[in-house]
Parts: structure tokens; C-alpha cells; sequence
């Protein structure tokens, strides 16, 4: 078959305003673009009832299966059809895709769909005999991502569904193509602090109990923490506060109630359910209570024939060498890292979810080129991918940059 233009396939994507939660016309756009290609596509809502309203919900999934023979290795690629609200401002309809010079503008071009029109493409130079490929697509990313992935995981083991490796397609490059991919990710949980007291005058303080005196010998605690000196693979854990709020519009009256909510980002010396016992101790200690909410785990894929597969065929297609990090923040991987290996993989990050989002359309060519490699190398024997028809970069030879 032969292969479609990756830059058309990405603006058939873009041309549907999926704002997260996502749901209809972009999945049907999807499900068009792989039961050409002999995929078996099912589609669900996951959320829909009213109480899952105020969660996200309802979402939209897909997954999409080619199989191979019965023994053959099963790889997964992940990826996510919705989008953040484009913002006022743009100099172009952000949902009518737009080609300017060597770019192409519109919402999700860079986060993720444009990835996701990279693998489909891709696939048009696999043989559909190859082995085991599927897709885990969700509508359900940007959002609170309870509906999502994890549901897809869901339907995977009840249908015994069970991929050996994993790439997931998110803008991990940084400056250039290929210069970065992820092996792993920090964990992240938030926090709410939430300190009761007595309003009264500020001249009668022996008439009050002032919550903010309080929360200020809370927050000087957690403060004082250091969590770690971070990692072979990973950075500091780091605790940054983002909200104090005491609601207090009156400057004689001290305030009922004060209240803080911070925010965790932490590596795999530590867990959710760890670290929020730690700030709770030191809470309510000062009289004060907590709401922790953990929005992932850390989790490593370390390097080994996954990591290795993917460097090769970056390296083979563009002539870098991509560095191996854990960096940024969190994305679906977090979930899929408990059932499969997982690395993540994708475009240059510089503009998803700015005002003119917008990809180079010559690095859309490359990564179709660098996931087909990998694809193929990842499930056949490493002659076989002489068969693969693809163009790929000189390495720089010794004295030569790149």
C-alpha cells in the first residue's frame, strides 16, 4: 500500500477540535486511517455517567490491533487524541490545519497527533505480517486522565491483551529531532493544607485563634525538607508551593480559615502514599489537616533493548544521538509503565500548548521513517530490516559533527 503524506495524514487529524475530554469525529478520522491497514479498531466511553461529569468525563478510547502469527511480539504504541483549549490569539484557526513554509500550524500538531499521524504512516512500510502492532488512544491526556489509559488498560486484561514493549509518542525532543527521549518519569502529587481557626478583631487576639500563624509554622516545616540528593537517572525530588489563600478581605479581622496546596515532584526513592504521610505528620502537628491527591508514580525503564532499538533508529534516520532522560513532567506512560516496558518518544516540544503550535513538516517525514525502523526491528530478525525501504542518515564519521 503505499504510504499516505504524513503532513496530510496530521492535518486530517488537527481539522477536529478534540479539546480534552475527547470524543466523535477525531476518533472516527482515526478509526478510518487503520481498518485500511487490517486493524481490528474498538471503540468505548469510558466516565459517562452524571457523577463522572465533574471527573473528566465522558472520554472517548480506542484500541487497535494488527496480530501477527501466534508466537510473534506484540508492540504497542500509545498516544492521545485530545487537545488543550487553543487560547485567543492565534494567528491561524487553530482546528484549519496550515502549512507555512517548511511548518505546520494548528492545535495538536506538535502534542500528540502529529506523532500519531508519524505511526500510522509508518505502518503503510510494514508488512502486515510482521508481528503483533497496537494502538492505546485515548481522549484523555491533558485532562485528569481517570477515564483514559487506565480504562484502556482495563479492556486490555480482560481481553488478555498483553503488549511486550511500549512506545509512547509525546514531544520528548527538546531542540532538535532526536536529541532526547524519555526513559522515565518523576511522580507527582499535590496537596491541599487546610488549617482551621477563630475569627475575631485583631485587636482581641485572645478573643481568636489565628489559622494563618499556624499554617506559617506548617509551611516553614515543609520548607525545611530535603528529600533527596536525587538519582543516577533521576534529579531532586523538589516540593514547590503554588497556592496560599487565607479569603480574608477585612485587614482587622483574623481570619476562620487558612489554607495552602503545594505541589510534589519526586524520584524513586520515594511514593505517593510516603511522601504524603510525611507532610501529614508535620500538618497535623500544627493542628492543621490534608488532602494529598497523587496524580502518578515514578517509574524507569532502564536502558536495555527497548531504549536501545530506539536510539538506533534515531541515530540511523536523523544522525543523533539522543540523551536518555527523566526529565519534564508527567504523562501516560506512568500508567502503562505498571503493565509493559515503556520508553516515550516524539517531536520537538518548543511550542505545544502555546498560542501557533506548529511542527516542521520535514520532521514529521523523519519520525514516520525512525518509528518504522523501529517497529520493524523490534519484532524481526535484524536482517530482515533490509527489506525496509527507507532512507536513513550517515552517522558523523570520526573528526565530523553533526
Amino acid at each position: 500500500m503505499t504510504r499516505p503524506n504524513v503532513v496530510d495524514l496530521a492535518s486530517r487529524l488537527i481539522s477536529h477540535a478534540s479539546i480534552t475530554p475527547a470524543t466523535g469525529s477525531v476518533f472516527d478520522e482515526m478509526e478510518a486511517m487503520l481498518r485500511p491497514l487490517g486493524f481490528t479498531v474498538t471503540r468505548f466511553l469510558a466516565g459517562d455517567e452524571l457523577s463522572d461529569r465533574e471527573q473528566g468525563g465522558p472520554v472517548e478510547n480506542l484500541f487497535a490491533i494488527r496480530k501477527g502469527a501466534a508466537a510473534s511480539r506484540h508492540l504497542a504504541f500509545a498516544g492521545h487524541l485530545d487537545v488543550v483549549p487553543p487560547g485567543e490569539g492565534w494567528q491561524t484557526d487553530p482546528f484549519v490545519p496550515e502549512v507555512q513554509g517548511d511548518l505546520l500550524y494548528g492545535r495538536g500538531a506538535v502534542d500528540m497527533k502529529g506523532s500519531i499521524a508519524a505511526f500510522v504512516s509508518a505502518l503503510h512500510d510494514l508488512p502486515e505480517d510482521l508481528g503483533t502492532i497496537s494502538l492505546i488512544i485515548t481522549g484523555d491526556e491533558e485532562g485528569p486522565a481517570r477515564f483514559g489509559t487506565v480504562a484502556l488498560m482495563d479492556y486490555m486484561a480482560q481481553h488478555a491483551i498483553a503488549p511486550d514493549i511500549c512506545v509512547v509518542g509525546e514531544p520528548t525532543s527538546v531542540n532538535r529531532l532526536g536529541d532526547m527521549m524519555k526513559i522515565g518519569r518523576r511522580g507527582s502529587v499535590n496537596m491541599w493544607i487546610t488549617v482551621n481557626g477563630t475569627q475575631g478583631h485583631v485587636a482581641y487576639p485572645h478573643n481568636a485563634d489565628n489559622p494563618i500563624t499556624k499554617l506559617g509554622k506548617i509551611l516553614s516545616a515543609i520548607d525545611g525538607l530535603k528529600l533527596d540528593e536525587g538519582t543516577d537517572w533521576f534529579q531532586p525530588s523538589n516540593i514547590e508551593f503554588t497556592e496560599i489563600n487565607a479569603q480574608n478581605p477585612a485587614h482587622n479581622v483574623i481570619p476562620a480559615k487558612a489554607e495552602a496546596r503545594l505541589s510534589i515532584r519526586f524520584n524513586d526513592q520515594h511514593s505517593g502514599a510516603s511522601l504524603s504521610d510525611m507532610i501529614r505528620d508535620i500538618v497535623e502537628h500544627h493542628g492543621g489537616e490534608l488532602h494529598p491527591i497523587i496524580s502518578g508514580e515514578p517509574f524507569l525503564t532502564p536502558p536495555g533493548e527497548l531504549s536501545e532499538l530506539l536510539v538506533k533508529a534515531i541515530s540511523d534516520v536523523t544522525g543523533v544521538e539522543p540523551e536518555l532522560s527523566t526529565t519534564g513532567g508527567t504523562s501516560d506512560a506512568r500508567f502503562l509503565s505498571k503493565i509493559v516496558p515503556v520508553v516515550e518518544f516524539g517531536l520537538c516540544n518548543a511550542t505545544m500548548h502555546k498560542l501557533d503550535e506548529a511542527v516542521a513538516t520535514d520532521d514529521l517525514e523523519q519520525l514516520a521513517k525512525i518509528y518504522a525502523l523501529a517497529v520493524q526491528r523490534a519484532l524481526c530478525e535484524p536482517a530482515d530490516t533490509r527489506s525496509l525501504n527507507i532512507q536513513t542518515a550517515q552517522s558523523p564519521s570520526k573528526g565530523e559533527t553533526s
